[in-house]
């Protein structure tokens, strides 16, 4: 059988390609959620983290380094098979749960850490300018912070989206389970695996040309302005 044959029993044969962009939904809406969802979240961690309230703070703690610290396989088989066995809610939002709880944590700790790593003179030169509490942090830390914690943010995202691969576990079809059966159907395991990991190449690279498409935008808009 040539290439050609098999790519066609592969991706077309039987409506292939439709079953393939299925599970590629379910895999880019699972991530999208999550990240919306962790962002938020991990930012709300993160302000409790930095708190001057030891117990808070300590709470905060003990939640980043639990779900930092746990399999987001074994995080999603016990919210699955354990927290909502007797609840009626679809396997997509329990997913989307175990992902956003996952992510908050990496999250939190890359603010905290883009917070310890900003230049706290010029908020404080800010203050004593006149700056109120709100504008010192929207106009001076939060660019900071926002510009340190990108490259790790971008990491996180990408992660997120190759993390989405053990879905099937708890009965979602999602794009590696889809994979997963299309090579049992087909009989032709490597290709079928290596398309799909090409699937998920080109997912990583279209999340790192968004983030370089908005940083040229940000050096035109800069220039402009000058």
């Amino acid at each position: 059988m040539s290439l050609g044959d098999k790519l066609y029993k592969i991706l077309i044969q039987g409506g292939s390609w439709k079953t393939i962009l299925s599970g590629l939904w379910i895999t880019v809406q699972i991530s999208a959620l999550a990240l919306v969802l962790g962002t938020v979240l991990g930012a709300v961690i993160c302000l409790l983290r930095t708190r001057k309230n030891p117990a808070v703070r300590s709470i905060a703690s003990v939640y980043i380094a639990i779900l930092r610290g746990t399999p987001v396989l074994m995080l999603l088989l016990l919210l699955y098979y354990g927290v909502f066995a007797r609840v009626k809610i679809a396997p997509v939002m329990v997913a989307v749960i175990t992902f956003s709880l996952n992510v908050s944590a990496h999250v939190a700790e890359l603010l905290r850490s883009a917070l310890e790593a900003a230049d706290h003179g010029q908020a404080e030169a800010a203050r004593t300018l006149g700056f109120s509490a709100w504008n010192t942090f929207r106009l001076v830390m939060l660019p900071q912070v926002l510009r340190i914690a990108k490259p790790v943010y971008q990491s996180t995202i990408v992660n997120l989206i190759q993390w989405t691969s053990v879905v099937g576990y708890v009965t979602i079809t999602d794009l590696t389970r889809v994979i997963n059966n299309t090579a049992s159907r087909t009989m032709q395991p490597l290709l079928t695996i290596i398309i799909g990991m090409l699937i998920y190449l080109a997912l990583s690279y279209i999340v790192f040309g968004l983030f370089a498409l908005s940083d040229r935008l940000k050096q035109r808009k800069r220039g402009e302005e000058t």
